[in-house]
């Protein structure tokens, strides 16, 4: 034996990723574009089909404006000590962060259309539900500043 091995060598992990991405018909992007042909969280939603891509940029910002609201209702908000608040403002918080979360995997599909959508529900919900734009803080004392979402 001349020195010479053969076993075949172990497949890269791109060839890996771009073997998995043409079993699905195509490659994930990595930068933003724009267009109705894209996946959002779940396989093959929503297709090709423009009324589905409106139905997800829909969804998108509902999701993201539901967020906002959640985020600033009463029941976020600090209380007298109680097992049941707690329970409540535990849940409250659990299903915003779980929303959020899935925002932000529908903005990794790098669509720009996604992306606008998110930022807009993020922007609305913002300016109806936490901003001086609907309600007058003036005699509220308590009113917080724009709140941190790390």
């Amino acid at each position: 034996m001349s020195g010479s091995s053969s076993a075949a060598p172990a497949p890269s992990p791109s060839a890996f990723f771009q073997h998995r991405h043409r079993h699905h018909g195509g490659m994930m992007h990595m930068t933003f574009f724009w267009g109705k042909n894209t996946e959002v969280l779940f396989d093959g939603w929503p297709g090709t089909s423009l009324t589905m891509y409106w139905v997800c940029l829909a969804a998108i910002f509902a999701f993201s404006a539901l967020s906002e609201w959640i985020s600033r209702c009463g029941v976020m908000k600090a209380g007298p000590a109680s097992f049941g608040g707690g329970i409540v403002q535990t849940v409250a918080y659990t299903v915003r962060a779980g929303l959020s979360y899935l925002i932000m995997l529908a903005v990794m599909s790098f669509n720009g259309g996604v992306f606008l959508a998110a930022m807009a529900g993020f922007g609305l919900g913002f300016m109806i539900f936490g901003s001086r734009a609907f309600k007058d803080t003036a005699g509220n004392q308590t009113h917080t500043d724009v709140q941190s979402h790390c």
